[in-house]
């Protein structure tokens, strides 16, 4: 008899997260785009309640959250305010509720990408540095990935339309600090969600950068 294994609550917050991000790809390009647009604030939202909960035998990642929000709420604070670190560039309606003109979710995002590039660095490299550099790396392609696309969904616009070279300088500046305290933490977070949830985003965005055109029209 074939023993039946349990189903544990990471396997269940994987499974949730996969189904919101499936759902918003399908609902974005071929459904009603302006309101799965409308619903990132949720989508957010839950990924890092799960993110959260997910690592909660890990108390350092709650320092590392904490630490990356509140830097992240600055430096986009200054970005927006002044144009510095950044450039200039203004948020949108579709990430919610703002403090000072930063959506409240940006901060959750940085907490977001710190701790799932820090987990996947620290898992796929051995050496410190090399720990470190990998995180700011896959950090730096996700916004890559997502920038061509983030005026469309109402996310941010750079003045110009195009986000400079100084906003990729600027996320290196900034995620360069917070790995090397995540690796010299050395924060464990066991289990894949993390790897999951970097993998859903990069699945989500760039689907969307290549169905461009669709995106455009729909929204």
């Amino acid at each position: 008899m074939i023993e039946k294994q349990p189903i544990t609550f990471n396997a269940i917050a994987i499974g949730l997260i996969w189904l919101f991000h499936v759902s918003g790809i399908i609902g974005i390009l071929y459904g009603d785009s302006q309101w799965f647009v409308g619903a990132t604030p949720l989508n957010l939202s839950l990924s890092f309640g799960l993110l959260l909960w997910t690592s909660r035998h890990e108390k350092k990642a709650y320092i590392i959250a904490f630490i990356a929000f509140a830097i992240g709420m600055i430096a986009e604070g200054l970005g927006v305010n002044y144009g510095l670190i950044f450039g200039h560039y203004n948020y949108g309606e579709a990430l919610g509720w703002k403090i000072a003109g930063v959506p409240w979710l940006i901060g959750v995002n940085w907490s977001i990408l710190t701790l799932c590039c820090g987990a996947i660095a620290a898992n796929l490299a051995d050496a410190f540095i090399s720990r470190v550099f990998l995180g700011v790396g896959l950090m730096l392609l996700l916004d890559f990935v997502i920038e061509p696309i983030a005026p469309i969904l109402d996310f941010w616009t750079f003045d110009g339309g195009i986000a400079p070279l100084q906003n990729y300088l600027g996320w290196f500046a900034i995620a360069l600090p917070l790995h090397l305290l995540y690796q010299f933490m050395k924060v464990q977070i066991k289990g894949s969600f993390t790897h999951h949830l970097y993998l859903l985003q990069i699945i989500f965005f760039t689907l969307l950068l290549l169905q461009i055109n669709t995106l455009q029209n729909a929204l």
